[in-house]
């Protein structure tokens, strides 16, 4: 007779607690407090979640900045009311640093399972792995790893008392331990898969996403992965079940598990979180909802002119006023030559007088600012890679595949300020600038330039490798969302100014 069990799996909840939409402010069936109300456990289950749960919502980062305020922590809160067992880190996890990382896995009832992970500090509860034993007998081994691409785009000081080391070798190690130790193996694995799930082709050859490689070179049973927020309900790949959840918490997998003379067997589907939450935690959190509903709902001041939304093709093919507001901010900031921004991967706009839930809504990364020393050549390549984003079909400028698969990344073009430049669609991709100059129309000349950008790009993450080695000539520590704030603030009503022009043919 064969025995059975259950995992409810998570991943990439990106701090979405309370069943609301903090940009529109209307509610929305989503959140960690709905998923408490829409699940029940016994002792043939386990609930499990893969990581980036700290930032994405503005709750999140008004916490995070008034964390001393607060005799709980809201993420901690609400996972516990989820009856969360075991759960990894997620890259976004480490961006808030090590001491609010120690808060967080301190508030946990759940154990972090994070091999590649190692503590130098000596505050983080972390395993490698576990072995949980069900009540039905069955012994579930457990590991989890994060994307190694940790150390590439994450801030210095947020490592100093870690070391993300490499994560394939971490969990070949943990599954090596764990084999014979257990009835059924489980990665839960905070990266990707990096191929196309239905052709097979290599989709990224970077090393950020290796769910493809660990299935077919080690020997888990399951794969519990994240980080692309691809929606991924079951995959057989070389013997090894994948799953992967959407985003922001709307929905959940529901995965079952049987085993029969030392067969495995895996279906899985995904489930809405629903409508109902439970009286607690969402009476003990509501305070701090409250408290972050008002600050949203504070006017920081107002625009010259309010800001419609932007469809992301017409606003890559026209240029963006948003984009050029954010571009203003940051040379504001650091006194930078040139900047480069880009948008999330909704349209948005920015109405007047302006608040911080428009801002917040508007710039959804919490990003600082990193000033880079680049020569033409460098912004040269940086301009082809934006250029990339399009493709001509029929003549008519579409969007590229490798912008929307595996995962949208309308957020990895950049639009400029403090140049003038002019991409032709009909040229070849790595040979579309073919108009690069100062904003006058001069020459940049063979002297070096400032270039202010994100923290996030000046990894050259994205496609924009060339910024990686560029020399760092400052590091800011304020988050763009309130840097945008002041800046309104000190300059209400903030015109918009143009610096440099940008121009698309086809």
């Amino acid at each position: 007779m064969g025995q059975n069990f259950t995992i409810i799996y998570t991943s990439d909840t990106h701090g979405h607690i309370f069943p609301v939409n903090y940009a529109t402010n209307r509610p929305e069936p989503a959140g960690l407090l709905n998923l408490a109300g829409a699940i029940r456990k016994d002792g043939d289950t386990l609930v499990l979640d893969g990581g980036d749960s700290l930032q994405g919502t503005p709750l999140t980062q008004y916490y995070l900045e008034h964390r001393g305020d607060w005799p709980f922590h809201p993420v901690a809160e609400a996972f516990n009311a989820v009856g969360l067992d075991y759960f990894t880190l997620g890259n976004h996890d480490f961006n808030f640093g090590y001491e609010a990382l120690a808060e967080y896995l301190d508030a946990m009832k759940g154990i972090c399972l994070c091999a590649n992970v190692e503590d130098l500090g000596g505050r983080l509860y972390l395993r490698p792995w576990t072995v949980h034993t069900l009540a039905c007998g069955l012994r579930i081994g457990l590991t989890g790893i994060v994307t190694d691409f940790v150390n590439v785009w994450e801030q210095p000081q947020n490592l100093e008392q870690l070391r993300v080391t490499d994560a394939f070798s971490a969990a070949r190690e943990a599954c090596s331990r764990l084999k014979p130790l257990c009835d059924i193996c489980i990665c839960i694995c905070h990266s990707g898969f990096e191929e196309d799930l239905r052709t097979g082709q290599l989709l990224s050859g970077s090393g950020e996403n290796i769910a493809c490689k660990i299935a077919r070179e080690l020997d888990f049973d399951l794969l519990l992965t994240g980080h692309q927020h691809m929606p991924v309900e079951g995959v057989e790949l070389a013997g090894t079940y994948g799953v992967q959840p959407p985003a922001n918490g709307g929905q959940y997998l529901r995965i079952s598990g049987s085993r029969e003379e030392s067969r495995v067997h895996f279906c899985s589907r995904l489930e809405p979180v629903g409508d109902r939450h439970p009286a607690r935690p969402f009476q003990t959190l509501l305070p701090l909802e409250q408290a972050v509903q008002t600050w949203l709902d504070q006017p920081v001041g107002c625009l010259e002119q309010p800001l419609s939304p932007e469809g992301k093709l017409e606003a890559a093919l026209y240029g963006s006023r948003v984009a050029a507001l954010f571009n203003q901010v940051q040379l504001d900031a650091t006194g930078a030559d040139l900047s480069c921004t880009s948008l999330g991967n909704d349209p948005t706009g920015l109405a007047s007088p302006v608040t911080m839930r428009g801002v917040t809504a508007a710039y959804l990364f919490a990003n600082t600012l990193v000033v880079l020393e680049v020569t033409e050549e460098v912004i040269r390549q940086a301009l082809e890679r934006c250029a990339s984003y399009f493709v001509l079909e029929g003549g008519e400028p579409r969007v590229s595949r490798e912008f929307l698969q595996p995962k949208e990344e309308h957020y990895n073009y950049d639009f400029y300020a403090g140049i003038s430049y002019t991409f032709d669609l009909r040229r070849p991709v790595g040979s579309r600038v073919v108009r690069l100059t100062r904003p006058d129309g001069s020459a940049l000349g063979q002297g070096t330039f400032r270039l202010c950008t994100s923290n996030y790009r000046a990894t050259g993450t994205g496609g924009y490798e060339i910024l990686r080695d560029c020399p760092v000539l400052w590091r800011g520590g304020v988050e763009m969302p309130d840097l945008t704030a002041r800046y309104i603030r000190t300059h209400s009503p903030a015109a918009l100014e143009y610096r440099g022009e940008m121009k698309v043919v086809w």
